[in-house]
């Protein structure tokens, strides 16, 4: 695998610092969570398959220790926590890498380390909203709809923040040197919308307001439609000859139905044509042609439609969850999916991770007496 033997410690958090671990796991690096003692998590960590956990109290000199051993062996951190909080533990990038002048410290914020927003709480939302993007998603006389948490939270966080630790660990093989990688939410959006930004002043596309442009449903040729059996079909027929297709499959011409005029009315009327017919019989009819019209389907069905099923998109776990497949595919080292292995418990792996850390059972029995440290109680053996 890819990032086999790299070593990972996440600082446990919620969805855009697991969903980066995730990432690195499932191409092949060790990841260890590194949880808070005493209470389990406010929120489920869905992506925290494949890897180890060590509940740890960092309000404690021993504790602090103890991290810093792990830091001292391993390649990567990822934190999830707002700008000054690792500091002010004393195992910032300053301290750490001292102790480790290879180690990668990604430090993964919702508004970045500098700027008046820097130490405010935020979620999604907000922070695809600083980033100019929200404006553009609703349709015409509504408000801005967010996109539930893919944005922000996943791709401009999580997905931002693994690329960066991966040119960062490219890097240290020239230089042998670590580095901070800075992830700011707001930034990682920004910029996965560059095309939107920097295609502004092409009024084909935008100079309309929200909800009247090409691509964000103010034309029948870029739009969903319910049919029949009130599922819906994805139409984006936006070149002149896969639009022609697309009137031949409905039983237009275009003198009926021309692409750049009345969009409204085309609009009601590709309405009133898709309700006549069902998903499937929509799909009889476009499958395998060049009309960019194709099923929009839901979680559940994703699974068995044969696009996906032929090229084994996704995965079905024991548990009868529906999981994607690690993407992009490598044709000598490809990812491999860590939805089947065990969640970890809070503190699961802690005797274990301290043990490979060189500490003995009698430290180690004084870590947990004194709640330095936590064991799940499966695995409390020494």
């Amino acid at each position: 695998m890819a990032l086999k033997g790299i070593k990972v410690i996440e600082m446990a958090g919620l969805a855009p610092g697991p969903f980066c671990g995730m990432l690195l796991a499932e191409f092949g690096a060790s990841v260890i969570r590194v949880d808070k003692v005493g209470n389990g998590q406010e929120y489920p960590d869905f992506v925290a398959h494949g890897k180890r956990s060590i509940a740890l109290d960092l309000k404690t000199e021993e504790g602090v220790d103890i991290f810093k051993k792990m830091c001292n062996c391993n390649d990567v951190i990822i934190d999830p926590f707002r700008k000054g909080v690792m500091d002010k533990m004393k195992i910032g990038p300053d301290d750490i890498m001292q102790i480790n002048k290879r180690i990668i410290y990604a430090r993964l914020t919702g508004f970045g380390q500098k700027g008046p927003y820097a130490n405010m709480a935020g979620h999604d939302i907000n922070f695809v909203g600083l980033s100019g993007l929200l404006s553009l998603f609703g349709r015409a006389n509504e408000k801005p709809t967010p996109p539930v948490n893919l944005a922000a939270d996943f791709a401009g966080g999580g997905l931002i923040c693994a690329l960066g630790i991966i040119l960062a660990l490219l890097e240290r093989n020239r230089s042998n040197l670590g580095q901070v990688v800075d992830v700011s939410m707001v930034e990682g959006t920004a910029y996965l919308g560059s095309w939107f930004f920097r295609s502004q002043l092409m009024k084909f596309l935008w100079g309309k307001p929200r909800g009247q442009n090409i691509l964000d449903t103010g034309t029948h040729f870029y739009n969903t439609y319910e049919t029949k059996d009130k599922r819906y079909m994805a139409v984006g027929a936006i070149e002149s000859k896969f639009y022609n297709i697309l009137l031949e499959k409905l039983g237009l011409v275009e003198d009926e139905v021309p692409q750049f005029q009345n969009f409204d009315k085309n609009q009601a009327l590709f309405a009133d044509i898709f309700k006549t017919k069902t998903q499937a019989q929509w799909c009889a009819i476009f499958d395998g042609v060049d009309a960019c019209v194709t099923p929009i389907l839901n979680l559940k069905d994703t699974l068995h439609h044969p696009h996906n099923k032929e090229s084994e998109t996704f995965k079905v776990t024991e548990d009868n969850c529906i999981i994607p497949n690690p993407s992009p595919r490598l044709s000598r080292t490809p990812g491999i999916s860590m939805a089947t292995c065990k969640i970890p418990e809070q503190g699961e792996h802690s005797i274990e991770i301290l043990t490979e850390l060189g500490f003995n059972s009698q430290e180690i029995d004084n870590f947990i007496r004194n709640k330095v440290v936590t064991q799940a109680l499966s695995q409390c053996k020494l």
